[in-house]
């Protein structure tokens, strides 16, 4: 296997590196000597062997009763080769020397500053470790297992050094203004968090020169609920409705993540009609997602009536989802196992309904905005990004996609039954503004082919895998047998345990690689969940997009990036 290929030619190339490698639930992992980290990652990633050109997320779990206390967890993917391995290294609280590996791969500089912001730990030579989700006067590290859930903390006024703030080429310093003769040419503007078009929860510090931006530099946190520190502190079917929260635009694909790592860690399969419903609402999410990111764009360029056009019909499926879980996005629709209830009366009808008015809406709006030479204009070679840098910056879903890049993980990756469906990946060749759009406008269609594919072929049979250990029992049992009233009481107030172990699951969320880490230590709360938010690494790399562009381009580009602060913040 690929995993045994990177294992072995780590052991080649770097003899005395590795203290452990074990497959856990099918994941290989490697645990390095925090020295080797930086030589390690870069042979993986230029080795054309293993070429893991994406750093797809890191993270730490913390074991305060270990002398070396925190596990720093890497996860890599390699596009050309579709192999993944997770790397750890292993510190101590006192003698923290890990190296940043923002030197090998940019995507690292923000997930390390999160690292840092959460649980203390300093990467050493990082160009900028400041904290990124929290305020600077924060005190502690609240993902520590010994800072408390409950405690709280003022926030004290405090001049911030936004210059310290810079972005991927002026890290940590701001280099000196253009002048000419004896006139200073540029000047700062800060762009939201109280902005509209940013949504309330991004800060954009921009170096201008005359309208158009030299630098900049993203500040995000303006949103940040503490999702992993609930997750940690609920039982694993109590923390379904924390994930609704994460991209409350498209939750149910939240949920399916979830579970599905969760079942993981239990080597579970769902029956399959649960399987094909569970891809029904995944792409039912993606649609209402999408439609909700092109009115939204649209109508922040002017177009307002594409943005009736698409709202109302997010709107019916919206409506389906209500008829579906009794909420519209708050939706708690899956359980470890399978899911809460199976698909009401007539959905396959409303269903049709559903999918007849949003055909006739992608229609309409392409009419108006495909030709149009004001969106075209405003879109086209506007807020250009790259391929290597899109790689680079771990940028996934769509706007990695408009870039040309083929990766989507229910292809790449394939779960639950989208193998058994005909689709294709839309993809762009410019990363524009305008292949955005483009990308997500065929993904809806893409997206129907696969409902309608799905609808067809949907099995009967249950929708819940009959197992004590995750399954409530049926009423007449817990009504009439011992047996029964005690598996109900057990389920309900100790909750499901897997056993112990670690696992990592990626889905194709709408704005890309959904991933959830979940460390089990036999208990019924996880020890560790980590979502790896797609949004996070497109925010990252968004001063890319911008820089050279002028003013009025930043709100054209910040919209086809759909950012969804519960998703970035968490």
């Amino acid at each position: 296997m690929t995993d045994n290929i990177t294992y072995v030619k780590i052991k080649e190339n770097f003899p005395d590196s590795i203290i452990d490698f074990h497959r856990n639930f099918g994941d290989a992992t490697i645990t390095l000597k925090t020295d080797y980290l930086v030589d390690i990652c870069t042979f993986l990633k230029n080795d054309p062997d293993l070429d893991y050109n994406f750093m797809m997320d890191i993270t730490a779990v913390d074991f305060p009763e270990r002398d070396k206390r925190f596990d720093i967890v890497y996860h890599l993917y390699s596009l050309s080769k579709n192999h993944r391995i997770r790397l750890k290294v292993q510190e101590s609280d006192q003698n923290q020397k890990v190296s940043t590996i923002s030197g090998v791969w940019k995507a690292a500089n923000w997930f390390e500053r999160e690292v840092w912001d959460m649980y203390g730990i300093n990467f050493k030579d990082h160009p900028n470790m400041k904290r990124i989700l929290l305020y600077e006067t924060f005190e502690g590290f609240p993902l520590r297992k010994d800072y408390p859930i409950d405690k709280e903390q003022p926030i004290y006024d405090k001049d911030i050094d936004y210059s310290n703030m810079l972005s991927e080429g002026a890290l940590g310093e701001l280099k000196s203004s253009q002048k000419k003769g004896d006139k200073d040419r540029s000047f700062f503007l800060h762009i939201g968090p109280s902005h509209p078009a940013t949504h309330g929860t991004i800060h954009i510090v921009a170096e201008m020169e005359a309208e158009t931006i030299v630098k900049a530099a993203i500040d995000i946190g303006y949103l940040h609920r503490g999702f992993e520190k609930q997750v940690e502190h609920s039982t694993y079917t109590q923390a379904i409705p924390y994930t609704d929260r994460l991209n409350y635009v498209s939750p149910l694909i939240n949920n399916v993540g979830f579970v599905m790592t969760v079942e993981k860690i239990f080597n579970i399969k769902v029956t399959e009609r649960c399987q094909f419903i569970r891809v029904i609402i995944s792409e039912i999410s993606r649609i209402t997602d999408h439609l909700t990111c092109i009115a939204a764009s649209a109508m922040e360029l002017g177009a307002f009536t594409v943005f009736f056009y698409f709202i109302k019909a997010r709107e019916y499926f919206y409506k389906l989802q209500e008829d579906l879980c009794g909420a519209r996005l708050t939706t708690n629709y899956t359980r470890v196992g399978g899911l809460s209830h199976d698909l009401p009366k007539n959905f396959d009808v409303e269903l049709k309904k559903c999918i007849h008015e949003t055909k006739v809406a992608i229609e309409d709006v392409d009419k108006l905005l495909k030709r149009n030479r004001i969106f075209y204009d405003r879109t086209n070679d506007i807020g250009i990004i790259s391929k290597e840098d899109a790689i680079e910056y771990a940028f996934t879903g769509p706007v990695l996609r408009s870039t040309g890049v083929d990766f989507d993980v229910r292809k790449q990756n394939p779960y639950l039954v989208y193998d058994q469906f005909d689709f294709e990946v839309p993809l762009g060749t410019k990363g524009d503004n305008y292949d955005r759009y483009l990308v997500r406008m065929e993904e809806m269609r893409q997206s129907i082919r696969i409902i309608e594919q799905a609808m067809e072929k949907l099995p009967d049979g249950p929708v819940n895998i009959e197992d004590p250990r995750l399954s409530l029992p049926p009423k007449e049992e817990v009504y009439n047998q011992m047996e029964g009233m005690i598996n109900h009481f057990k389920l309900i107030y100790e909750g499901i345990k897997p056993p112990p172990g670690e696992a990592y699951l990626p889905v194709e969320g709408a704005n890309g690689e959904l991933g959830y880490y979940i460390v089990s230590n036999g208990s019924p709360k996880p020890y560790k969940c980590r979502v790896r938010p797609p949004c996070f690494a497109l925010m990252q790399g968004f001063h890319k997009m911008i820089e050279g562009y002028m003013m009025a381009d930043v709100i054209a580009t910040f919209g086809t990036i759909n950012l969804i602060a519960g998703e970035n913040d968490r």
